[in-house]
């Protein structure tokens, strides 16, 4: 049997993630900017997109 949908913690899960997205972009760049040199293109296309979807929960 499927367990009742329980959305009690839903607002503070959402406020975690703010800052927790905040935090990640931060330790992104500065991976990127340490260790630019050293990552693929396709680790450098992750670590941007983990900046972008940062910056897009900034501005919401």
């Amino acid at each position: 049997m499927a367990k009742p949908d329980n959305r009690a913690d839903n607002v503070e899960k959402l406020q975690n993630s703010v800052p927790n997205t905040i935090e990640n972009f931060r330790e992104a760049a500065d991976y990127l900017d340490e260790h630019a040199d050293e990552i693929s293109a396709t680790e450098r296309n992750t670590i941007e997109e983990i900046k972008n979807e940062a910056r897009h929960q900034q501005n919401t």
